[in-house]
């Protein structure tokens, strides 16, 4: 895959669907999941548990990102893994009339987030090798835009038309069509990315098997070697411990009935609230985000960039308190809440490039860095339908508000580094 023509784009050709493609997969199933199995019958605790237990390849993935290094380019991994991801999910969607199609559909959504979480790295490292840390901090933004347009994509459009065809052909035809369209979707900017996306640097000097472990394991110990690496770890992790428990409960909540103290929304009111105005604002709190660290740089943002990032999620708890009839309120208030997580979001995102990242194995220790940050959202997710069971959903909210103090002091205390706002690891084909 020649770099050459690609080379004289600018990266606003190719950030922002690179980053659509990457958190396509992802929000089909981390949340999209969640909904298609609420409509299919299956209970709250049984589907936030297996819904965050087949997410571990995204925590999992630096045990293979050194493979990576073995051959072709990172760009060569991007367009193969989009392509082998929008079969997988033609695949995903002929299983769901199967008998016993709970497991058959888990095992495809495990293979896409195992393809998905491949194509991170390579993703990421293509960005990271690709634009200095200036530009780094200017596109992070549109970064974390275009990751969260498409949940604007597949909780909002896609979820609205499984509400609308639920009702009109069945909850099985619905979710065939619907996991379809997020195939053909992947494929297409699989052909797109062919095209456009700059290369991200060519295959190292790992030759084989043998040498990919010891790459590994030195990629492990100059990790755990870096200055303030203890603090950015419990950064990384304390950061969103909140979040992993909104993130599978929300949707839930929204589609329990009244009488059981959720507020009764259709699949398709779902796909206007949560998807269209609450992905909206995300992206516009990213790009808000992005500009505001900046001109301000991240070591004087980031506690502010935390306050932004939790203080809205109370907007639950008063949904939870309220239970509005007012649709119109829902929204305002999920608005409120996704403007905040996506402004506080670039936060965690820079921490990582910029703090975590730099050295000889940027991508790989970047891979690291998010497959921790990974871990810290994805425990709490895990458990977080056995604690909102428990609970009910109004104490389960006033919960998650507490839930948030850890990342206020994680953010308040963490050390950094000295960075070479300038710098660039641009890599010859």
């Amino acid at each position: 895959m020649s770099d050459t023509p690609a080379k004289k784009k600018n990266p606003a050709f190719w950030v922002p669907t690179l980053y659509f493609s990457e958190g396509l997969p992802f929000v089909a199933t981390a949340t999209v999941s969640v909904l298609m199995y609420k409509s299919l019958g299956l209970k709250d605790s049984e589907i936030a548990f297996f819904t965050t237990l087949i997410m571990w390849p995204w925590t999992l993935k630096p045990l293979w990102s050194p493979f990576l290094e073995m051959f072709k380019t990172k760009k060569y991994f991007v367009v193969a893994t989009e392509f082998i991801g929008g079969v997988a999910f033609g695949l995903l969607a002929l299983s769901l009339p199967i008998e016993g199609f709970v497991k058959y559909s888990l095992v495809m959504f495990f293979i896409i987030a195992f393809n998905s979480a491949t194509h991170d790295i390579a993703a990421d490292g293509v960005f990271i090798n690709a634009l200095t840390p200036r530009e780094q901090a200017k596109y992070v933004g549109w970064q974390g835009a275009f990751y969260n347009i498409a949940k604007i994509i597949s909780q909002g459009a896609l979820v609205y038309i499984a509400g609308v065809l639920e009702l009109k052909i069945g909850v099985v035809e619905a979710w065939m069509i619907v996991m379809g369209l997020f195939g053909f979707i992947l494929v297409t900017m699989s052909i797109y990315h062919f095209k456009i996306l700059p290369s991200g640097g060519a295959a190292s000097n790992v030759k084989n098997v043998k040498e990919a472990f010891q790459t590994f394991v030195t990629v492990v110990k100059t990790f755990f070697a870096k200055k303030y690496i203890l603090w950015g770890i419990a950064f990384i992790i304390l950061f969103r411990t909140a979040e992993g428990q909104l993130t599978k409960i929300v949707p839930l909540f929204m589609r329990a009935e009244r009488s059981a103290g959720g507020l009764g929304l259709l699949t398709s009111d779902i796909g206007i609230a949560y998807g269209v105005f609450g992905s909206a604002a995300f992206v516009i709190g990213s790009i808000f985000g992005g500009y505001f660290v900046a001109k301000k740089g991240l070591k004087t943002s980031i506690f502010f960039l935390a306050v932004m990032f939790n203080i809205p999620d109370a907007v639950y708890a008063y949904l939870a308190y309220t239970t509005p009839e007012s649709f119109t309120v829902i929204c305002t208030a999920i608005t409120l809440e996704w403007f905040g997580y996506g402004f506080g979001f670039v936060g965690v995102i820079l921490f990582m490039m910029q703090q975590i990242a730099p050295g000889k194995y940027k991508m790989a220790h970047y891979a690291f860095a998010t497959a921790v940050m990974n871990l810290g959202f994805m425990l709490p997710s895990m458990v977080s339908g056995y604690i909102s069971d428990y609970l009910g959903y109004k104490h389960f909210f006033i919960w998650v508000m507490f839930a948030t103090i850890p990342s206020f002091l994680v953010a308040w205390f963490v050390p950094f580094k000295e960075v070479d706002m300038e710098e660039t690891e641009l890599v010859k084909t």
